[in-house]
């Protein structure tokens, strides 16, 4: 299918051939009709992508002093690679899109297939959107018309935020198309609606649909008209829809205001407020935040479960319906509104001329032939494979396969043959950048080839399970990244899947194959008795709200981040483990320390923190055995004490480049699994085994 993307270090914007997406748990697939393209965002988004480098860093001063701390961790070089991986990743435009839906995912029971609906899916010709982001359209309005749900939203948002009274006065400064709609929806509100604009053609048109517009340049005179309209009592409240750096539009804004008077913040303008400004009138401010509740909370948007009504009574789902409703009722009218109707295949027409277009909006158009069935898979046959070697599928095109999984692979000349992704955009781009012959949405294409012999797994941790599951029961070499499964009975299918399955099985435990960990095994090999080990891991926070730390979906920290140590312990001490138990500050699991107690004897304590300095170093690994001592310092760093040798400095390497080079290694030559089955299947169990005795605060006995 075709999708308009953009890259955000070049501010290039393409049409590119990307897999059509599958419907997952709760998702809607759609097939579109139309799309709007609203200038102003997305003229913004191009002006950032074409900006340099120090006029994004000052577009956001926040990110800055990330890009600082991680420079003082990780080093300047590292930190460079970051940048320019997160801006090369291309970006889907658009986000207000209908059409017809043709498939519907698990727990899916509003929509049907053959319903109108419009949802805030990007530029494409088939969109999967989560069931909270999608509404039905009435009969009685077109396609076209349905097109500006989400805008309309955006601004009904700003409006329930100002909550004004009939009556009332209301100022709307910026006359583009969130600006015209929410004209419009305050006037079916009673209110008295003054707009503010510097482009006459756009005064002309508000004036068309009944707005006082106005076009005076100069501040003064704005605010003089506003006292004169309102007898010299101000403004009841000012909308601001504007895009613009200028600090002076929230100042006007204030000065237009009455005693008391509230200003809402929709566009994005310059935010050096004056104190006086707000203290003399005791003014209200607040930013609106999109369509409204709901927006950016997976728990709402991804798992689909609803605000009651009766404590959130317009969630941005409810606001889209309520738009839909006044476009029914005529309320709202946006024919006027539509600068241009073309197809997808012309983007370029509007793309190229979108810093000086003064449209208000552009719709594309779609072609009504495409079927998604032949759609979810993209092929570039000028990549020609070899017989007779690996072959190679990789399901997961997420960071972690972008930035270390594919280079490494590369580096080693693995042959790629598929990579996966669920929405098909990243794998489409980095199949391209990567050589890959196929990008796909559908996994299931990996597991029926039989030329492939090797998946590789890099979702998010609760798909992990069944998809080794499946790709071993496909006779595959499984290699996937960490955790391994997020519940004991998971693991038990695991290792009844890898009995009968001709594949091998290896989980992505990168750290026993750092270089320095290698070199600390030589130093203690050849010991008939147990050692201890420390690990403690300097973690730092995550936001409350990060997948890692949801129990479903990421299965926790220790569970997807501390296996790491569960199974670099376990390497050291050449052993298994036999006992564990956890203590953690809170049920959260963030912060917390384990136990572990060897067959051999060996102990092993972990001390997995998020409460530490961020100048800290984040690792450090100490062993203790006859008198004598050895630390890893964040992977830098071998320091050894009693062992007669010298310390052993070298640049930060985790393991992962040796982990991919001795598996790749081992199924091309038919060796030995990089890592024992038993060893995994030890340490899975062991992981979920310290979080279950965390909440019984008994030792558990890992069998």
């Amino acid at each position: 299918m075709l999708q308009i993307i953009q890259n955000l270090q070049t501010g290039t914007t393409s049409l590119i051939e990307v897999p059509c997406p599958l419907p997952q748990k709760g998702q809607i697939l759609i097939k579109s009709h139309f799309s709007l393209m609203s200038l102003g965002t997305e003229r913004m988004l191009v002006e950032f992508g074409k900006a340099s480098w120090i006029d994004k860093a000052k577009q956001q001063p926040d990110k800055v002093k990330q890009v600082l701390q991680k420079i003082k961790t990780d080093g300047l070089g590292p930190t460079i690679e970051v940048i320019k991986r997160k801006l090369d990743t291309p970006i889907p435009l658009g986000y207000s899109n209908v059409g017809e839906v043709i498939g519907v995912g698990e727990d899916v029971i509003e929509f049907k297939i053959g319903d109108r609906v419009v949802s805030n899916g990007p530029h494409a010709e088939f969109v999967c959107v989560p069931q909270n982001l999608v509404a039905k359209i009435p009969e009685r309005v077109s396609y076209e018309s349905a097109s500006f749900t989400i805008i309309g939203a955006i601004g009904l948002q700003g409006i329930r935020l100002l909550n004004p009274t009939f009556g009332e006065t209301i100022v709307v400064i910026g006359l583009g198309l969130i600006g015209m709609i929410t004209c419009q929806l305050l006037k079916a509100n009673g209110c008295k609606v003054i707009g503010f604009d510097l482009d006459p053609d756009k005064i002309k048109l508000a004036q068309s649909l009944g707005v006082s517009a106005f076009i005076l340049e100069q501040s003064n005179d704005r605010i003089s008209l506003i006292e004169n309209l309102t007898l010299r009592l101000g403004a009841d409240g000012v909308i601001i829809t504007a895009n613009s750096k200028s600090n002076d539009i929230i100042h006007e804004a204030a000065q237009m205001c009455r005693k008391r008077g509230r200003i809402i913040l929709v566009g994005v303008v310059g935010l050096e407020l004056r104190r006086s400004d707000f203290y003399e009138k005791e003014i209200t401010f607040q930013v609106s935040c999109s369509y409204g509740p709901g927006r950016y909370d997976d728990t709402y948007e991804q798992k689909g479960i609803d605000y009651p009504i009766g404590y959130v009574r317009w969630t941005e789902k409810r606001n889209f319906e309520a738009v839909l409703n006044a476009l029914e009722e005529g309320i709202l009218k946006v024919d006027e509104l539509i600068s241009s109707i073309i197809p997808i295949e012309s983007f370029r027409v509007v793309y190229d001329e979108i810093s000086e277009s003064k449209n208000i909006a552009t719709l594309f158009k779609y072609a009504e032939n495409k079927i998604p069935e032949k759609s979810t898979l993209v092929t570039n046959r000028n990549i020609i494979l070899k017989a007779g070697k690996e072959c190679i599928g990789i399901i997961g095109a997420g960071n972690y396969t972008s930035s270390v999984v594919l280079p490494i692979l590369k580096k080693y000349n693995a042959q790629l043959k598929y990579l996966c992704s669920a929405k098909g955009l990243t794998a489409s781009t980095l199949a391209k950048k990567y050589f890959i012959q196929n990008a796909t949405s559908d996994y299931r294409i990996l597991l029926e080839d039989s030329d492939v012999n090797t998946i590789i797994i890099t979702t998010r941790h609760n798909t992990h399970a069944q998809l080794v599951i499946s790709a071993l029961e496909a006779g595959k070499n499984v290699f996937v990244e960490k955790p391994l499964a997020l519940t004991l009975m998971e693991l038990n299918q695991i290792e009844a899947a890898y009995k009968v399955s001709k594949g091998q099985l290896v989980v992505g435990f990168n750290r026993r194959f750092a270089p320095l960990a290698i070199e600390l095994r030589k130093l203690i090999s050849g010991m008939d008795i147990p050692i201890s080990v420390i690990a403690t891991m300097n973690a730092g926070p995550l936001p409350l709200d990060h997948w890692t730390t949801d129990q479903i979906t990421g299965g926790g920290r220790i569970i997807g981040e501390a296996c790491h140590y569960f199974d670099l312990i376990s390497s050291l001490t050449n052993s298994s483990i036999n006992q564990v138990i956890m203590n953690s500050i809170d049920v959260d699991e963030d912060t917390a320390s384990i136990l572990l107690h060897y067959q051999n004897g060996s102990l092993g304590v972990i001390n997995y923190f998020s409460n530490g300095s961020k100048d800290y170093n984040k690792e450090r690994i100490e062993v203790y055995s006859q008198g004598r001592t050895a630390i890893i310092d964040n992977f830098k760093r071998l320091e050894n004490f009693g062992f007669g040798r010298s310390s052993l400095s070298l640049k930060q390497d985790k393991g992962q480049d040796n982990q991919f080079k001795f598996f790749l290694d081992s199924i091309r030559h038919g060796g030995k699994a990089i890592i024992p089955i038993e060893s995994i299947l030890n340490t899975s169990k062991a992981v979920i085994g310290a979080v279950l005795s965390q909440k019984s605060r008994n030792w558990y006995e890992v069998k």
